[in-house]
Formats: C-alpha cells, structure tokens, sequence
C-alpha cells in the first residue's frame, strides 16, 4: 500500500499461474473484487486487517474476494488485474481516490509506492539513495586487496552515474571518502533519515562482506528478524562493531519484531523483499558470483520501513578470490550495472 497525490494504491500479490478474471462489486462504505479463473475461484489466504491510510479503513481476504473498506465516498475506486511477467507474480491493483478532484492514474505499470508524497513535491522523476557504506574515520572490512569504504564508495559512484543516464534522480550519502559523524550511531541515525527524506522511491546501502578464506559470493539483506541460524556478527559489524554495533543490532532486532504485528509496516516491507530479489538476481548475473541468496537481518541504517530498503554485500574482500576481484575497475564496474539494472527493474524504468 502507498499514498500518492490523490489516491491510494494497494497491491495485492496473486497466487497460481494463471492471470484471473475480477468482477468489482462497489458502493460508498466498500470495494470488492471477486477474482476466478475459469468458471473456479482464486484460492486466496483468508486474512484482514484494519489500514492507516487516506481513503481507507481495512481489508479483508476470503473465498476468493478481497475487500477494502472505504473511509468516504471521493469518486469511484479504480481496480485493474495485472498479468504475470518476468519475475512479477500477476497482482490486483485498488486505486481508492482521496479526492474528488483528481482520478488515479492508470495502473498498467505501478511503480513501488511506499512513501506518502507531501502534496508540495510532486516529483516528475524516481529518487533513489545510495549509501556508500562506512567512509572517513570507518573504513569498514580491511583485507590484503581491498579496504571496504573504498569499493563502496567507487560502486555507488558508479552506479549514480548509469542511473542519472535513465532519468532518475540520485542522492549519494557520501561522494568523498568522509563519514555524516564520527560517531556511529549518529552517522548511522543520519544515513538511514536520508531514507524518508522528501519522496523516496529506493534506498540502497552497499557494503563489502568479510569472512574466512573460503567464504565468497553476493548476499542481499531487506530488514527484519535475522534468519534462524544467521551469523549475527555480520550486523554487529555493519552496525559499528563492537559494543556499539551490539546495541545497534539489539535495537534493530527489537524494531524488527515490534514491526511484526504492524500491517501496514509489514506491506511496505514486503517492496523491500521485492528490491532485494531483483537486487541479488542481476548483481549474479552481471558478476557470475557465488549467489548467496537473499535474507533477513537486523542492519540498523535499513530499519525504517517507510521506503523501500536493502543492504548488498557485494563480495567478501577477505577472499583471495574475490578481493583481487573488487580491487579491479571493471569487476567493480559490473556491480554498478547490475545494481543499477535492478534498480530500473523495480522502478519499472528503461
């Protein structure tokens, strides 16, 4: 769910390999749309929730039908079924209209719409932020090929630079080997406010993982309870290491769980988990690394769910295989355009 000028739009993940046919049924208390394929229902997981949003109050799921409370009568909701396509399960799109005035747009492509605009910043182009991890007193992972804020910082800037060639706007954290504050948790409370900052449509931290010698590949983190088993000390690490990145990883934890019960917090992060896919799928693809799949943990400068946000570990610079990989431009070139192709994927841009 996400709160644009003058609707909000909820998305609905479709099960089953067939695109369903919908039939809407509206009036000024609720919209519902009853979805089959054939003459036989969508097999649909029952559930509700209330929703904290302009022009709605809560959903529910059942036999089929999914529907959504309205908060008032602003005009006629807005219900398209989008088919499936690579990598996109076929989805229900709801554009409930907040105000008389305007109709929602069409939703043949909608893009990833997890922060609510202020009706005084109506951005004509896709923002993104890109956080170079650590940087200036923090120099991150240290091995006999690469220091970490080094690689992170080349890579963003990389990566800027094939984004802005597509029309998106760009925010770097850091464009220079410099740190927001010595301090950890405050370089790492402002990193992760540049997150809500304005109309973000991506955050994206990248960082260089750290491991034993046989230790290698590409792993994509989105925010949440860390993986049954997980090597805490890589959000330790991440987090500030030491004391410090304990406290933090034990605050993000506790974030993470609190968000559990939280309907609408776990909506927005489920475009996390979406990002993160994309993420990790081209970062293999464009570097033929060691795919370590995608997961959960508590990273501190990720844990606002409001926008869209990932962490990549884009390969372990403790490895004699890899480190001599990421010290080389063009290696490091490839992580840019995959990260940037993925990117544009989720931004449904060219």
């Amino acid at each position: 769910m996400g709160t644009h000028d003058g609707f909000t739009r909820l998305v609905f993940d479709l099960p089953g390999a067939a695109t369903p046919s919908s039939k809407v049924t509206a009036s000024a208390q609720s919209v519902s749309v009853k979805l089959s394929v054939g003459q036989k229902s969508v097999a649909l997981k029952t559930e509700q929730g209330r929703l904290n949003a302009a022009g709605v109050t809560g959903y529910a799921v059942k036999g089929g039908t999914v529907t959504v409370s309205l908060a008032r009568a602003q005009g006629s909701p807005k219900v398209s079924v989008l088919p499936r396509s690579a990598g996109q399960v076929a989805r229900l799109v709801i554009d409930v209209p907040t105000s008389a005035a305007q109709t929602p747009v069409a939703a043949a492509a909608p893009r990833p719409a997890s922060v609510i605009r202020p009706a005084s910043t109506a951005l004509s182009r896709p923002r993104v932020v890109l956080d170079a991890g650590h940087g200036g007193v923090d120099p991150g992972m240290q091995s006999a090929w690469v220091r970490e804020k080094e690689v992170t910082l080349d890579v963003a800037l990389r990566t800027r630079a094939e984004l802005v060639k597509h029309g998106v706007d760009v925010v770097m954290v850091r464009t220079t080997d410099r740190d927001l504050s010595p301090d950890k948790v405050t370089d790492l409370d402002a990193r992760s406010r540049l997150a809500t900052t304005g109309t973000v449509s991506a955050y994206v931290s990248i960082h260089v993982n750290a491991g034993g010698s046989a230790a290698q590949g590409i792993e994509t983190y989105y925010f949440g309870q860390p993986l049954a088993g997980s090597n805490t000390s890589r959000a330790v690490r991440e987090n500030g290491g030491g004391s410090v990145g304990e406290e933090l990883t034990r605050r993000a934890a506790g974030s993470a769980q609190n968000l559990l019960g939280d309907i609408l917090a776990q909506a927005k992060l489920s475009f996390s988990r979406q990002l993160a896919q994309k993420v990790q799928s081209r970062l293999v693809q464009y570097t033929g690394a060691v795919d370590r799949g995608v997961q959960t943990d508590a990273f501190y400068v990720i844990r606002n769910p409001t926008t869209p946000a990932i962490l990549a570990e884009v390969g372990f610079g403790s490895s004699p295989t890899e480190g001599p990989r990421l010290a080389t431009p063009a290696y490091r070139e490839k992580l840019a355009q995959g990260l940037a192709r993925a990117i544009l994927d989720f931004l449904n841009t060219k």
